[in-house]
């Protein structure tokens, strides 16, 4: 699945580029030069910006205006960001209608918003998980819980055949049973680390035996079970890196709440759900925040803000009814746990199973 992360790897690159700088020069600082023919494409200089190319009359040379540069790129910091968030938060349909209609200066992209958002939360993520998943060694990732696993199974034989050897012949049967034991699972071990967690696994593990027909989904399942550690480790990696096939996953279900719309395009229910997504990424990191810190009614809260939001962003941006907010919230959150559902198989798909 080498393949597929590098696509992941190279569509987030172009989405962040894109979200970043969607026109040359745009929202770049103030500097020090005095031009008067811009220095992009050397049209003669009439105001702040070159009417061509749209670079800044003045371009900087300064550490202090590369770090402003690095703020503004990243999130458009220049007031955009302390525009947005109350809007996304308070009044999510009237940010999503304002920008499909074209206020667009005002506000953080929805593209660069989900990014900062995704990247945010797994972050955050990075930081409460248990220290065993997170210092897990880049030499190392695939094999090292699998040869403590050898090691200490090669331990018990050797102490098992000791106790043989010292043993009268009349008690070693359950010696020899327990012998018999650890070596299968020794066996199973070494298979694994060779074959990098192969489906013969299963062969040897009855009790925990996969009967899915699908040899992808075997897999997955067998490297999860064979080691659960790396299988967090790579399952919260491979969401971070498709994170964004969320919204060409979730697009589809919205349209089905307005079929055959001429009023609403795909485009509006694309920037509804990319502020949408970025809006519940940043609860997640809110809540999490709230229950690392001991404070009381994060499970309430996470069970109401969601759909309210979700309510209050239909009702704004596709100024309906109540009663047509209602019946398509109901919808909507159908419509959602079904794309979370299919985005968790994509990611535990091209996760777990390269």
């Amino acid at each position: 699945m080498g393949e597929f992360e590098a696509v992941a790897d190279a569509v987030t690159g172009g989405l962040l580029g894109r979200a970043v700088e969607p026109r040359a020069g745009e929202g770049a600082a103030p500097g020090h030069t005095h031009e008067k023919n811009c220095l992009n494409c050397v049209t003669p200089l009439v105001g702040s910006y070159c009417y061509a190319c749209g670079q800044h009359a003045h371009v900087h040379r300064t550490l202090r205006a590369f770090a402003q540069d690095l703020l503004t790129g990243t999130l458009n910091f220049e007031g955009k960001i302390f525009k947005t968030l109350p809007l996304l938060a308070w009044r999510p349909g009237d940010l999503t209608r304002r920008y499909i209609e074209g206020q667009r200066a005002r506000f953080v992209s929805p593209l660069a918003l989900f990014l900062f958002s995704v990247f945010l939360l797994f972050a955050v993520l990075q930081l409460v998980s248990p220290p065993g998943l997170t210092n897990i060694s880049a030499g190392n990732r695939m094999y090292h819980s699998t040869d403590e696993a050898i090691a200490g199974v090669r331990a018990k034989i050797a102490r098992l055949e000791t106790e043989r050897a010292k043993a009268d012949e009349s008690d070693r049967g359950p010696i020899e049973l327990a012998l018999g034991e650890q070596n299968k699972e020794l066996n199973t071990l070494l298979r694994i680390k060779k074959e990098g967690i192969s489906n013969a696994i299963l062969a040897d593990n009855k009790d925990n035996a996969i009967t899915s027909d699908l040899p992808l989904v075997r897999n997955a399942v067998a490297k999860a079970k064979a080691n659960p550690q790396l299988a967090v480790y790579k399952l919260q990696d491979a969401a971070s890196k498709f994170a964004w096939l969320l919204i060409p996953i979730s697009v589809p279900f919205l349209w089905l709440l307005f079929p055959f719309s001429r009023r609403f395009r795909l485009y509006d229910h694309s920037v509804f759900v990319t502020y949408s997504l970025s809006f519940m990424m940043l609860l997640t990191v809110a809540l999490t925040g709230w229950g690392k810190a001991g404070l009381p009614g994060v499970g309430v809260a996470a069970l109401i803000i969601p759909p309210v939001h979700m309510y209050r962003q239909l009702r704004g941006a596709y100024q309906l009814r109540r009663f047509g907010a209602l019946w398509r919230l109901t919808l909507l959150l159908a419509f959602a746990l079904t794309a979370l559902l299919l985005f968790a198989v994509a990611v535990v798909l091209l996760g777990i199973s390269d």
